[in-house]
C-alpha cells in the first residue's frame, strides 16, 4: 500500500505541472511521465479506494481530511468512547469550525477516468462506472455538513470560482449519478464472471459486490432525506427508494456480511489502531449513549465491547450483571471525567477484542449490511416501500450479532481494561430479543425509534459519521447535548463552517451562499435545507 501511494502521488504530481521550458532547456527525465502518458487507472484506483476510507484524504498528509476510523475522533462524536485525557484522546467537544474537504476524491476520479479511457480506448470501463460512484461520495461527503456546495461546475480545470449548486440541486444529481453507476454496472456484471476482481480495489470486492455496495449507499442517501421526502416531489425520494428494494434483479443489494464494503487492516503498514496498549486504554471510556441502551436491552454485545466497572464489581456486582456496566457522560468536564475513570466509575473498552494487537479483530465497515436492513426497515415503516418491517429489522440485528461472532450460549472471556481475566458470561441471543425494548413494536413511532436505536448500535466503531448524522436527522437515540464537555455554548452544533480555501478563493459565491441559506453568517447552529 505505502509504495502504491507514493508512486500515485509522484505520478500525480507530474501529471498536473505543465512545462514552461523551451525545449533543449533540460534534458528529459525517462522515470516521469508526461502530460500525454496513460498511468494505469489501477494505480489511480489504488489511492482513491484508500482516501475513500480516510474521509476524503490522508491524515498526516498535507490534503484536508477526517479521520474516520474505529476508536478515532469521530467515534468520540458518535458518543461511542468518552475521552478522559485531552493530550493522548483528545476532547469531547464539538468544536465544529472549518470543515475538510473530500475533493481528493474528485481529483482523482476525474484522472482515473481520462486514464482509463486512455488506458481501454473506451468511457464504459469499470473504472468510469465508479467513477460515477465516487463522485456521488464525495459530493454528498461534503454537501451533508455544510449545505450547498459546488457540483455542477466543480473539478472543471477551465473554471476557478465554480458557482454554488443548492443542496437540493447536489442531492438531485447524486441520485441521477448513484442510478447511472448502476446501470453502468448492470453491463459490466453481465459481461464479467461473478468473480471477477478490480485491479487496484484495496477491497477486493467483485464486480456484482461493487454493485451492490452502490445501490446500498443510494438506501442510505434517500433515508437521510427523510425530512425532505413530502415536500420535494422533484426528487422522488419514496419512489426511488421503493424501486431498490422491490427490485432486486435491477437494482442488486448487499445480501449479507460479506458483501460488505470493509478496510482490511495488517500490522505493518495499516493497523487497526496506532497504540495498542493498557495506558492508551485508559485514557477514554464507553459511551453512556451507547451502554445505556445495550444494558437496558440486556444485549450481549455489551460483553463483547466494554469492560465491566471495577468500582461495581466491587460493590458486589457480577461480570455478567448488565448493571455492572456504566457509560461515561460525554456533557461533563474532563477533570471530572479523569477522575470518576481512575476511582474506576466506568467501563473501558474490551482490550482483548480491541487492542490485543495492531491487526485488530475485524476490517472496518464503511457502508455494511446491518446498516442496509435498518435503512430498509426504516423505509417500510415510514410507508415508503411494501414488506416487513420486522424482518428488516430483526436480519439487522442479527447480522450484527454475526459480526461479532455471537452465537446463544456461548462462553465470553470478560477482562478488565489491561486484558486481565475477570470472569466468564453465557451469550444469551434470546433472552435480548424477547426483551420488551428490542421486540418489535410495528409500523408506527414505536418501532421507529427501536429500527433507529438497533441502527446506532449497529453502526459501533464503524460507518464514520453515519451514527452522528442518524442522530442529528431523528434525535434518536438521546445524545447526551448538554453540559461542559459538550461545547462552550452547551450544545452539540448541527453543521460545520465551509472550508478555509473555499472562503478564501471563491469569496463572491461563497458570500452568495451563506446569504442565501443562513442570514448571512457561516453559522454552525443554522439548519441546512437537510435538515429543515
Amino acid at each position: 500500500m505505502k509504495s502504491y501511494i507514493l508512486k500515485i502521488t509522484a505520478i500525480i504530481t507530474l501529471i498536473a505541472v505543465a512545462s514552461g521550458c523551451e525545449k533543449g532547456d533540460l534534458l528529459s527525465n525517462p522515470n516521469v511521465a508526461s502530460e500525454n502518458s496513460t498511468i494505469p487507472a489501477s494505480l489511480l484506483l489504488n489511492h482513491l479506494t484508500y482516501s475513500f476510507y480516510r474521509g476524503g484524504g490522508f491524515v498526516d498528509k498535507v490534503v484536508n481530511s477526517v479521520e474516520e476510523d474505529p476508536f478515532g475522533p469521530v467515534m468520540r462524536w458518535n458518543q461511542f468512547i468518552v475521552s478522559n485525557n485531552s493530550y493522548y484522546r483528545g476532547q469531547n467537544a464539538y468544536s465544529f469550525s472549518n470543515t475538510a474537504t473530500a475533493y481528493d476524491v474528485l481529483k482523482y476520479v476525474t484522472k482515473m477516468e481520462e486514464q482509463s479511457s486512455k488506458q481501454f480506448n473506451s468511457p464504459n470501463t469499470i473504472y468510469a462506472a465508479l467513477g460515477k460512484f465516487f463522485r456521488a461520495y464525495s459530493f454528498v461527503w461534503l454537501t451533508q455538513r455544510v449545505g450547498d456546495i459546488p457540483m455542477s461546475e466543480a473539478g472543471n480545470p477551465t473554471i476557478l470560482q465554480p458557482k454554488f449548486d443548492t443542496q437540493h440541486d447536489v442531492y438531485q444529481n447524486t441520485l441521477q449519478l448513484l442510478d447511472d453507476a448502476n446501470t453502468a454496472m448492470t453491463a459490466l456484471v453481465n459481461s464479467s464472471t461473478s468473480s471477477s476482481l478490480i485491479e487496484g480495489d484495496i477491497y477486493g470486492l467483485t464486480y456484482l459486490q461493487w454493485q451492490k455496495v452502490i445501490n446500498t449507499y443510494k438506501l442510505r442517501v434517500l433515508v437521510s432525506l427523510s425530512k425532505r421526502a413530502d415536500d420535494n416531489a422533484d426528487l422522488n425520494i419514496k419512489a426511488q427508494f421503493a424501486a431498490i428494494v422491490n427490485n432486486p434483479t435491477k437494482y442488486p443489494v448487499m445480501t449479507g456480511n460479506a458483501d460488505n464494503l470493509s478496510f482490511k487492516y495488517n500490522a505493518t503498514v495499516n493497523s487497526y489502531i496506532y497504540n495498542p496498549s493498557e495506558a492508551y486504554n485508559e485514557f477514554a471510556n464507553i459511551g453512556k449513549t451507547y451502554l445505556n441502551l445495550t444494558t437496558a436491552n440486556q444485549d450481549p454485545r455489551t460483553f463483547v465491547t466494554s469492560t465491566p466497572s471495577i468500582a461495581q464489581l466491587n460493590a458486589g456486582k457480577t461480570v455478567s450483571d448488565f448493571s455492572a456496566y456504566v457509560g461515561a457522560d460525554n456533557g461533563l468536564a474532563q477533570s471530572t471525567l479523569l477522575a470518576n475513570s481512575g476511582n474506576r466509575m466506568y467501563s473501558f473498552v474490551n482490550y482483548k477484542r480491541y487492542y490485543a494487537s495492531f491487526v485488530g479483530p475485524d476490517p472496518a465497515v464503511l457502508v455494511g449490511y446491518p446498516e442496509l436492513c435498518f435503512s430498509i426497515a426504516e423505509g417500510i415503516n415510514r410507508g415508503w416501500a411494501t414488506g416487513s418491517a420486522a424482518d428488516w429489522y430483526s436480519k439487522g440485528i442479527n447480522a450484527s450479532l454475526t459480526g461479532y461472532g455471537l452465537t446463544e450460549g456461548q462462553s465470553y472471556s470478560i477482562g478488565d481494561h489491561t486484558g486481565a481475566t475477570l470472569g466468564t458470561v453465557t451469550i444469551r441471543i434470546q433472552n435480548f430479543l424477547n426483551n420488551a425494548n428490542v421486540a418489535y413494536k410495528g409500523d408506527n413511532a414505536d418501532g421507529l425509534r427501536q429500527i433507529l436505536q438497533q441502527k446506532y448500535i449497529a453502526f459501533f466503531q464503524n460507518s464514520g459519521w453515519e451514527a452522528f448524522y442518524n442522530w442529528r436527522r431523528t434525535g434518536i437515540p438521546e445524545f447526551s447535548n448538554s453540559g461542559p464537555g459538550i461545547n462552550p455554548s452547551g450544545k452539540i452544533p448541527v453543521r460545520w463552517q465551509y472550508p478555509i480555501d473555499e472562503q478564501n478563493n471563491n469569496a463572491a459565491n461563497y458570500a452568495a451562499a451563506i446569504s442565501s441559506q443562513y442570514g448571512g453568517t457561516d453559522d454552525v447552529n443554522k439548519l441546512m435545507w437537510l435538515l429543515k
